[in-house]
């Protein structure tokens, strides 16, 4: 992939000159509504069901929320994966001296549990080039079929970091192909937050989001969301245009009962956790340690808020209600904000109080649908 020292500044500004490059290739993801589920968020839960909870006892919060979910179900091969994906190749391919020197022949290679592997491989048959894929052996079945289907080569290794890792390193020396990482990469996190910056400009004129939420793996696209969102558009001083809000950036993972809460657990530690164990969520997209460069914008530069957590039953809860009230197919990963938005009492604690009558616009992002 492009080399990461001639990548742009980590910028809204990048991001939306991404959104350009990549237009041609992806689609502009719907954004949807559910009166039902803005209902459920903004009744109180039943004190019962926090008894066995860290929350036990307390009053159940009571916030006002109206949910905004960016569909990027919607998206290309099923998931957002593909705007960092496409970013990364059309970079590749502006690279000076890269097709000289074999590059289109020798192709690119990643490693991934599904979603960035179908978008590699995708992006790769697009502009005719060859393209390695190292899947964990405990990868979702449907994920490795649908990666077939692109004519990617695809290895398989243990399921944790450190073996794709290794395995990676192998195709790379075998083959000469260019590596193009899940998440840790600049290219890959400025693709990513073309989905926020899109659901910026598709809601109603009248309306302004007071945050957004997204799932949190590698972080791409947690971090290139707070880029999407760090310094929107302010009208002149001198505009009679009211003043957008401020636009708080959260995360949202699987909990601590499955060790995948690292970026919840690093920024309460003020330190990067740089790998964690395999586990068996079901937020299979999830289980992978929060990359460098994505850690420092989300803790060093401090543009995410807080990073929540959901348990396993309330991720199945909140994909059920998805299924049965919206009609919408989204995997697992995809929801875990919507369900620290509907059980997490700390978070809607602090959407109540800062909220208060009027309530907040919260940005929901749908990650995937595989």
């Amino acid at each position: 992939m492009a080399d990461p020292s001639t990548a742009p500044p980590l910028t809204r500004a990048s991001v939306e000159a991404a959104h350009k490059l990549i237009a041609p290739f992806i689609h502009k993801t719907p954004v949807l509504t559910s009166s039902t589920l803005n209902r459920i968020a903004s009744t109180p839960r039943d004190p019962a069901e926090l008894e066995g909870t860290e929350w036990a006892g307390r009053t159940p919060a009571k916030p006002v929320l109206r949910f905004w979910f960016k569909c990027e179900n919607y998206q290309k091969i099923g998931a957002f994966k593909a705007r960092g994906a496409f970013h990364a190749i059309e970079r590749l391919k502006q690279e000076p001296g890269w097709a000289e020197a074999g590059g289109r022949e020798k192709g690119v290679v990643t490693h991934s549990s599904g979603n960035h592997a179908q978008a590699l491989s995708l992006a790769a048959l697009t502009s005719s080039l060859p393209c390695h894929i190292i899947m964990p052996s405990n990868s979702s079945p449907a994920k490795i079929a649908a990666t077939r289907t692109y004519g990617a080569h695809i290895s398989f290794s243990g399921p944790t970091a450190p073996e794709r890792e290794a395995l990676t390193a192998s195709v790379i020396s075998q083959t000469g192909a260019r590596l193009v990482p899940p998440y840790d990469h600049p290219d890959i996190i400025l693709g990513a937050g073309t989905a926020a910056l899109e659901l910026q400009s598709q809601l109603p004129s009248s309306t302004q989001l007071d945050a957004v939420i997204t799932p949190c793996g590698g972080g791409g696209l947690l971090s290139g969301t707070a880029l999407a969102c760090s310094s929107s558009p302010f009208p002149p001083p001198s505009s009679t245009t009211p003043q957008k809000k401020k636009i708080h950036v959260f995360g949202a993972e699987p909990s601590h009962l499955h060790l995948t809460d690292d970026c919840a657990r690093g920024l309460a530690l003020g330190r990067r956790i740089p790998a964690v164990p395999a586990s068996d969520t079901i937020a299979d997209g999830l289980r992978t340690p929060v990359g460098e460069i994505p850690w420092s914008i989300i803790h060093d530069r401090k543009l995410v808020r807080g990073v929540y957590t959901a348990s396993e039953a309330e991720i199945k809860r909140a994909l059920r209600l998805v299924y049965e009230r919206m009609k919408v197919v989204v995997e697992p990963s995809a929801v875990v904000g919507l369900a620290v938005a509907l059980f997490n009492e700390e978070f809607r604690a602090m959407v109540e109080r800062e909220g208060g009558e009027e309530g907040w616009d919260l940005g929901v992002v749908f990650s995937g649908g595989n």
